[in-house]
């Protein structure tokens, strides 16, 4: 059985997949998303209660230029379909020593003129006294970064597309028929055929599986745990409307405020084991627990003891240097390859859907997009998330 030709077939719902089909519809092509699952699952990467939406990324100014682009991109998409993805919250970076992340980022965000405001222990602790701030040398703070209702805001993408007159099928697809290089078709379990004219596989952690040959090296899949905190009992200091969120970057902690009557979320930033994610057991790991306790105990004093709420298994698909993977695969013309989320993908993905589209339609990548390609050697660099100890940490 075969279903209607489509001009694009989207493989995956994440934010990288659900806005490409989006922007594919809405450029007057005929497209297909396919998703095993369901647009904002819990086995996605774009399935957790929020993620961070932040332009400084160290002394790399294309990914906040593209953050920055992406938070005008979510605001609009509110506006459009009348629900909140985007909690204005700030961005507090914790900095221990006066050369490291947060300084780069400081100074790539003011060349931008991006806003950011350098705060001492004393501007900390008086803005936020449930911030202990005693062992810090300073702290950098976005005051127009904050958080993104994941899940929430990957649905609504979904729907919107769907709205839109694009096609939403539930399957797991794998490459079907080709014909030289190109890729004919995909097909389902059920041996249903999906052709189309040009295929995006933007699978987030399961693209490893689907490409073994040109990804299995190249992203790797990691569990990683995640902790809600319930705040005391009528004490709203650590809400979203009081609390930015924040990282402490050389501690390779991060943290969200509490949102949507949720508990305060709080993550130790270590790439965790290898990990499938589709089969694997989502189930945190004692240790996380006591290292976000540790963390929270001493730098949220009125947090020590605070109950675990709920939990979360995430994962992380890293490449080597971080950056992400948007390039066609090597053996097709007409086949995209997008991933490699590595930690900081999911606010992107308004910039990756139209990037992309703008390439199926023969855009050349520009001078800094090369670092999307598939084929250039991926080496080790400095983290765009965690600090230089946790980076190694297996």
């Amino acid at each position: 059985m075969s279903a209607p030709a489509a001009d694009v077939v989207v493989v995956g719902a994440g934010t990288m997949g659900a806005w490409t089909a989006l922007r594919s519809r809405r450029a007057g092509w005929t497209t297909t998303l396919i998703d095993a699952f369901g647009a904002g699952h819990p086995r996605s990467t774009s399935g957790d209660e929020t993620r961070i939406l932040r332009a400084a990324h160290g002394a790399d100014t294309f990914y906040a230029r593209w953050s920055r682009e992406a938070r005008t991109a979510w605001q609009a998409f509110e506006a459009e379909v009348g629900e909140r993805f985007y909690v204005e919250a700030g961005m507090l970076w914790f900095a221990h020593r006066e050369d490291g992340f947060e300084a780069h980022s400081m100074a790539a965000l003011t060349s931008l003129g991006i806003p950011v405001r350098r705060l001492s222990p004393t501007d900390l602790a008086n803005g936020w006294p449930q911030v202990a701030a005693n062992d810090l040398a300073f702290a950098a703070y976005e005051p127009e970064a904050g958080l993104l209702l994941a899940r929430n805001g990957v649905a609504a993408v979904a729907r919107t597309f769907a709205r839109d007159g694009g096609r939403f099928e539930l399957a797991w697809v794998e490459p079907g028929a080709t014909d030289g290089r190109r890729l004919l078709d995909v097909v389902a379990g059920d041996g249903t055929r999906f052709p189309g004219g040009t295929f995006v596989f933007a699978a987030g952690p399961w693209l490893p599986r689907l490409f073994p040959d040109v990804a299995g090296e190249l992203i790797r899949v990691t569990k990683q745990d995640v902790m809600f905190f319930g705040p005391p009992a009528g004490d709203g200091r650590f809400n979203s409307e009081w609390l930015p969120c924040w990282v402490d970057y050389d501690s390779a902690t991060y943290g969200v405020p509490a949102v949507s009557g949720r508990g305060m979320k709080l993550a130790p930033d270590r790439y965790g084991p290898v990990f499938d994610p589709t089969n694997g057991e989502r189930q945190v790991d004692p240790e996380s627990v006591r290292l976000a306790r540790r963390y929270m105990a001493r730098r949220f004093p009125a947090m020590a003891g605070a109950p675990v709420v709920e939990t979360r298994v995430c994962q992380y698909e890293t490449t080597p240097d971080t950056d992400f993977v948007i390039d066609r695969h090597p053996a097709f013309d007409n086949v995209w390859l997008v991933g490699g989320g590595s930690g900081h993908g999911f606010k992107h993905g308004p910039v990756i859907g139209s990037y992309l589209v703008s390439r199926i339609a023969g855009a050349p990548a520009g001078d800094d997009e090369d670092r999307f390609s598939i084929s250039r050697v991926r080496e080790f660099r400095q983290n765009l998330r965690t600090g230089a100890d946790a980076a190694h940490d297996d």
